[in-house]
């Protein structure tokens, strides 16, 4: 069985930073596309940014030039370095992967959620 596993969250005052990783573990053929999603209560998910496995990377503009995502692919690992952190950025942030099993089926997985709290 495929797992997310997330950490680095916390709280932090606005113009903070914090680096979330996501952890894929299981037995699998490949990790695909990986990503980062938001959420605040009542509110829709939104896809913070992504990252194919060979390292192509999207955000939406509202993080742009603040956020940074990467992955170690030796690691299963992808990481969001997020900079200069503000108010509305608080979330809960989820992970994301879409994994390819040893038969060769694709699936999405998601972590638990690991919550971000900027203070003002």
């Amino acid at each position: 069985q495929v797992q997310l596993a997330e950490s680095g969250g916390g709280l932090v005052q606005e113009g903070g930073s914090l680096r979330l990783s996501c952890k894929v573990s299981g037995i699998m053929f490949s990790i695909n596309t990986m990503g980062w999603y938001r959420q605040v209560s009542g509110q829709q998910r939104e896809l913070v940014a992504s990252i194919t496995a060979t390292g192509r990377t999207n955000y939406v503009d509202s993080v742009k030039g603040r956020f940074t995502v990467s992955r170690e692919n030796a690691k299963n690992t992808m990481y969001l370095q997020m900079l200069s952190l503000k108010p509305e950025d608080t979330a809960v942030y989820y992970c994301t992967a879409q994994v390819t099993s040893l038969s060769g089926r694709r699936s999405d997985y998601w972590g638990q959620g690991t919550q971000v709290a900027v203070s003002s």
